[in-house]
């Protein structure tokens, strides 16, 4: 059975999750977005706590607010990294991406230990997640489904209500609302939404109010 924790981390109020299946106790950390020592602190805290073993450091995308703990818990944990591929150029622009936003970050993200791709699965002791390849916010980005629990985290895919830019670097509106159609709408009604931004949603409640999503 999966159990998941969210935090709000950096300027930016990024979602950061640690999933963890309840009887392994064997843990992933979905897009690690804590950006200082306090940040850092409290992944720490929770992660000795609650006696989990942290396998993996994913990256649903590669912009920078979702990234910026990389390092950090890849060195803490020496956990395996997967992200997506199509976003490895992302990773040569951090710099870029911080001051465009107007503030400066120093700290690079490791190269990945393996891609993502909807061909690999999530396992975590008995519990197993399933990728989802969803572009169009950035070219790579992935959302992960446990279809057993019917959670969906979704990255910048999708938020509740609101639906991920496509003004930012690789983003595009009609590939984004394409992946939403045909990835994300098609699941079932009360899958939970875990956004990398916001409140957690259901796919029901976005079909009825989601003003992006609502004539499609």
């Amino acid at each position: 059975m999966i159990k998941i924790q969210k935090f709000i981390f950096n300027p930016f109020f990024v979602n950061t999750y640690i999933i963890w299946d309840e009887e392994s106790r064997e843990a992933a950390i979905v897009d690690p977005g804590c950006s200082n020592s306090m940040e850092e602190k409290q992944i720490l805290e929770f992660i000795n706590t609650k006696n989990l073993k942290l396998n993996y450091i994913i990256n649903t995308h590669c912009h920078i607010d979702h990234i910026f703990g990389n390092s950090f818990v890849k060195e803490k944990f020496n956990s395996k990294l997967l992200m997506p591929e199509k976003d490895i150029f992302l990773l040569d622009i951090m710099k870029e991406q911080a001051e465009s936003f107007g503030f400066s970050f120093n700290n690079h993200s490791p190269l990945p230990d393996e891609f993502i791709s909807e061909d690999k699965s999530l396992h975590l002791g008995n519990s197993k997640g399933k990728f989802i390849f969803t572009p169009g916010h950035t070219p790579g980005e992935f959302c992960i489904l446990f279809e057993e629990e019917k959670l969906c985290i979704t990255g910048d895919v999708i938020f509740k209500e609101s639906i991920g830019r496509t003004d930012l670097w690789g983003g595009d509106y009609e590939t984004l609302i394409h992946s939403i159609k045909t990835k994300i709408l098609i699941l079932q009604d009360d899958v939970i939404i875990l956004p990398g931004h916001g409140e957690d949603s259901t796919i029901k409640h976005e079909k009825q109010f989601n003003y992006y999503l609502i004539n499609l």
